[in-house]
């Protein structure tokens, strides 16, 4: 099924979710197809509505010194980290109440890329997002409204990884994160990987199946 891309590069994490916004505004109305846009945040923390405060492991005022915004936010998860080298993606599609189709997607084409980058990379049972091994390469929380789907992916590609110490990682304790050039030791170009994640988005967008009552 088609959709159109959009790639604006870094962009605060306010604008960005004010472009969402317009998107799922315009594709509920029929106005414009449904729409990924991949870019690049700030460094931002952002808390899903499962977010305990607990999983933040500094005041927040502390973030803000730090030059990191802190944005509680509607998507589904906990808390989790944005910054530079991190491909953020944001699938504004029409799904309607398939929300376990639309995750089971987005995992799909990220592993496609990884495995495109000769990483092997796969969802687990137990968490969202997909992995490696214990260690999370990319983190996964959506939204649904009006039978659209906002909010998205990260995939960390040449993220600095110590910045996820600010945070417990999507409430988890006891994992780890990684990134895609920690996996193949080599430097990637966050824009090349965009454009095979525009690629693997296609592969996977093959018709729903219909409903079953």
């Amino acid at each position: 099924m088609p959709f159109e891309v959009e790639r604006p590069g870094r962009v605060p994490y306010a604008e960005a979710r004010a472009l969402q916004l317009r998107v799922h505004r315009d594709v509920v109305a029929g106005v414009r197809p449904d729409t990924l846009i991949l870019l690049e945040h700030p460094p931002v923390v952002t808390l899903g509505r499962n977010a305990t405060a607990g999983n933040l492991v500094l005041p927040e005022a502390a973030y803000a010194a730090r030059g990191v915004e802190v944005h509680r936010i509607e998507r589904g998860g906990d808390v989790t980290y944005h910054g530079p080298g991190q491909l953020v993606g944001y699938p504004i599609f029409r799904i309607g109440r398939r929300v376990r189709d639309h995750v089971a997607r987005i995992e799909r084409a990220i592993v496609e890329v990884a495995a495109s980058y000769g990483a092997s990379a796969a969802p687990r049972d137990d968490y969202p997002g997909v992995w490696v091994g214990d260690d999370k390469l990319c983190a996964l929380g959506i939204a649904v409204r009006r039978g659209v789907a906002f909010h998205g992916f990260a995939l960390n590609v040449a993220t600095d990884l110590t910045a996820f110490d600010l945070i417990v990682p999507c409430g988890i304790r006891d994992m780890g994160v990684t990134s895609l050039e920690r996996l193949t030791g080599r430097r990637l170009d966050l824009d090349e990987v965009a454009d095979r994640v525009v690629e693997a988005f296609r592969h996977v967008r093959e018709p729903l199946p219909a409903a079953t009552v």
